[in-house]
């Protein structure tokens, strides 16, 4: 007889194992740890589904092992201080220190290579301004708004009840109480846990209108009043697209619809439900105004905005057309970038599509300055937005006030194991799991969130101290430069585009955005000309 190939010795081995220790009586405890081992192997054997289990049986099973405990082994103890993404260890120390009021120096020098092009700075200033007030709040809400809202500059981004857990929910909004900034609901509505602490709330509206919504899946005006006219509603968010998934709907499968969430989305209990791509109540630049103005009246005279990740920059401009051609303007515009985050989006787009903030914020500041709009329309920014430094940057290039949610998930204690879509998140932060959830607990995690955000506030006024400016708002594209090389440093206006005031008004053809202006309608979100 030919001997059984060398890949079957640990299955043989574990049969004598198992055979000795049934045999004598001392033994007798080593069955609970080879029987079952042993079982396990006969299963790859004879199993179908994996072709490494049945040729290499239980050893193939390190393969799968490795592959649940890479991204901690490499997070931990292979990655260096800068390399971890989304975010490396350095950017996450900084956050987990300011939600715990920890010291958040950092020793012996910046640990970037400053002549290549990671480097990039903020100038700072001969005679600081030392006189700069110690809070800042910015009104949001245009001529047609009698409601306008007093905002934080650092506001939570958009986060669903669903995809972040109950305690989760409760504990950001206990933390924008206690801090007094904005809670933004994510498109899956307003739940018990959104409302249980009385923070402010940003009311964000998806393709699926969750929360205002009929039998249908159709936009309720009813609803959609009965909620938004909230005291503790602030604003309303259309959103439009966001930087992990554009132009993308989704499913909710039945299985995840608890009746908590089925309550806060105004959906059947354990049903699938779809979320469409394209918002049903509007398909062209006007109607979406239409649609703004009707929400605005609806919620009593609140500010209402939209979100979106720029994808094709015609449209930005086809958007400012009807606003000037209508006289409909919304009162705020929230860019996405394409680096932002979600519990869970298909990897083509995540990875390649959408633009970065970066370039998306100039360019919806070049449409809005470009028409005479700025003033009137508050930009927000949004995308992996967290720190004071990373906050001056967004208002160097026409951000008014910024958003954050992954920033705030580190500061209820995520650890970035990468598990939010497989609902086995560690840090009970995104998962409806209940046992998972137990060790977040709400009122330390609260105290955290308002602590992070507090800090991170002091560290953008410190750096405003530094440029010898008064507020933020005074920061330019000409007091930040980046690397193009070791080599060359230019201000970022001589890098990027920055049109002036009306430009697209009195003279389009002899800016940068030329080609899109007059490929943009106010009649249609499609390509003219």
């Amino acid at each position: 007889m030919l001997p059984l190939p060398s890949r079957y010795a640990v299955p043989l081995a574990l049969a004598a194992a198992t055979i000795a220790c049934a045999v004598f009586p001392v033994l007798h405890w080593g069955l609970w740890i080879t029987l079952p081992l042993l079982l396990i192997a006969l299963w790859d054997v004879v199993q179908h589904r994996h072709t490494l289990r049945r040729n290499y049986p239980l050893i193939a099973r390190a393969r799968w092992l490795s592959e649940d405990l890479r991204p901690f082994v490499r997070s931990y103890f292979v990655e260096s201080d800068l390399e971890g993404r989304p975010y490396n260890h350095d950017e996450r120390a900084l956050i987990y220190a300011r939600a715990k009021n920890q010291l958040d120096a950092h020793p012996m020098g910046t640990e970037l290579d400053v002549y290549s092009d990671e480097y990039r700075w903020l100038g700072h200033s001969i005679v600081p301004n030392a006189d700069v007030p110690e809070h800042w709040r910015l009104t949001i809400g245009g001529p047609d708004c009698n409601k306008p809202y007093s905002s934080a500059l650092l506001n939570i981004s958009a986060m669903s009840f669903g995809s972040l857990s109950a305690r989760a929910i409760a504990a950001l909004n206990k933390g924008a109480k206690l801090g007094d900034f904005a809670h933004d609901t994510g498109e899956g509505s307003i739940s018990r846990y959104h409302r249980i602490h009385g923070g402010d709330l940003i009311w964000e509206l998806g393709s699926g209108y969750f929360g205002c919504r009929d039998a249908n899946g159709r936009f309720d005006p009813g609803r959609f009043a009965e909620q938004a006219q909230s005291d503790q509603v602030k604003m309303v968010e259309i959103k439009l697209s966001q930087g992990a998934k554009p132009g993308h709907g989704g499913m909710l499968p039945g299985a995840k619809v608890t009746p908590e969430i089925a309550e806060a989305r105004g959906v059947p209990i354990g049903r699938d439900v779809i979320s469409p791509a394209a918002h049903p109540e509007f398909s062209t630049p006007i109607q979406l105004l239409e649609f703004i103005s009707k929400l605005r009246d609806l919620s009593g005279g609140k500010p209402v905005g939209v979100k979106l990740c720029v994808g094709q920059p015609h449209e930005v401009l086809a958007f400012t057309k009807a606003i000037l051609a209508t006289g409909i303007a919304p009162d705020f515009i929230v860019v996405d970038g394409a680096e932002g985050g979600t519990g869970a989006a298909p990897l083509e787009l995540t990875n390649s599509v959408g633009m970065p903030l970066r370039e998306g914020l100039i360019w919806v500041r070049n449409a809005l300055v470009g028409t005479g709009l700025k003033d009137r329309i508050k930009i927000g920014a949004s995308g992996k937005v967290h720190s004071g430094a990373g906050m001056a940057e967004m208002f160097g290039l026409g951000a008014d006030w910024c958003n954050a949610a992954r920033a705030f998930m580190f500061a209820l204690g995520c650890v970035q194991s990468m598990q939010c879509h497989t609902d086995r998140c560690p840090t009970g932060v995104a998962t409806q799991v209940p046992w998972r959830q137990q060790g977040l607990v709400v009122e330390d995690k609260a105290q955290r969130v308002a602590s992070f955000q507090n800090h991170t506030i002091h560290a953008l006024r410190e750096i405003v101290i530094a440029m010898g400016l008064e507020n933020p708002w005074q920061i330019t594209p000409m007091d930040m430069r980046e690397r193009l090389n070791s080599a060359r440093a230019d201000p970022v206006d001589r890098i990027y585009p920055f049109i002036a005031n009306r430009a697209l008004l009195e003279g389009p053809e002899g800016t940068p955005l030329a080609r899109q202006w007059a490929a943009a309608s106010a009649n249609t979100f499609r390509r003219v000309g």
